[in-house]
């Protein structure tokens, strides 16, 4: 089963054009939040929540220390495919299921769930779904985009700032243990030009669309004043208390 590579929101590491320098930045930052993952993790169960091609999935599973079994759950049928193909092994697992669907009476003593809550209609559900999932004394690992990215990004649903990204855990009982800020500049008329394949699912027609919703307008603006060129997000390790 084939999987789109070219999309904004699938990285196949083996399958990146050498000429795709927003994928290939894209990957490193994915890496780096997922070996962040890895350094906080704790050792029994791991989940990894829409977990794409299933390579993240893999590597804290390898790294962590004391992972006895991890599971990779995805939306996408071809990407569990994919996962189960290149990066399975004995303890290490790939299911198709929705993020809000899945279910496990056992729970996980480490959730990973990366650049997924803003895809989602509800967040808040989202997280209440993750907390639920996890045991006492368990980490939850989840990052997002902190800077405007509903504007550009189709798949998108919600912008967050760091502060309204925290807001979402503090209800279930989840204390900030350890946060990585990451930077990702980009070139402005590269993007807008789409000369990358990967860009080419932008939204079309960003002026008209900013023309009809001047808040996505202000915030692009107000983004832009405040850190230039740059994409920026945050990752979190948010702790349970032990029961």
């Amino acid at each position: 089963m084939s999987v789109d590579a070219s999309s904004l929101e699938r990285l196949v590491p083996a399958e990146l054009d050498a000429r795709d320098a927003t994928g290939r930045q894209t990957l490193a930052l994915h890496l780096e939040r997922y070996r962040f993952a890895a350094r906080h993790a704790r050792p029994g169960r791991l989940l990894d929540l829409a977990c794409g091609v299933g390579y993240g999935t893999r590597l804290v599973a390898d790294e962590a220390a004391g992972v006895a079994e991890a599971v990779g759950v995805d939306v996408a049928p071809e990407a569990v495919a994919y996962a189960r193909d290149h990066y399975a092994r004995p303890g290490v697992r790939f299911e198709v299921c929705d993020a809000l669907a899945f279910r496990d009476a056992a729970g996980f003593d480490t959730i990973v769930s990366l650049e997924t809550i803003e895809h989602v209609p509800d967040p808040q559900r989202l997280v209440a779904h993750l907390a639920g999932l996890l045991r006492p004394g368990g980490v939850l690992v989840a990052s997002a985009p902190t800077t405007p990215s509903t504007d550009v990004n189709l798949h998108h649903l919600h912008d967050f700032t760091d502060r309204s990204f925290a807001r979402l855990f503090e209800p279930h009982g989840l204390l900030a243990a350890a946060s990585f800020r990451q930077v990702q500049p980009y070139r402005l008329f590269a993007t807008v030009a789409r000369r990358e394949q990967r860009l080419a699912d932008m939204r079309p027609a960003l002026l008209r669309y900013y023309a009809t919703h001047p808040g996505a307008a202000f915030r692009r603006l107000a983004a832009t004043l405040r850190y230039g060129f740059t994409n920026r997000y945050l990752t979190v390790a948010w702790r349970r208390a032990a029961a």
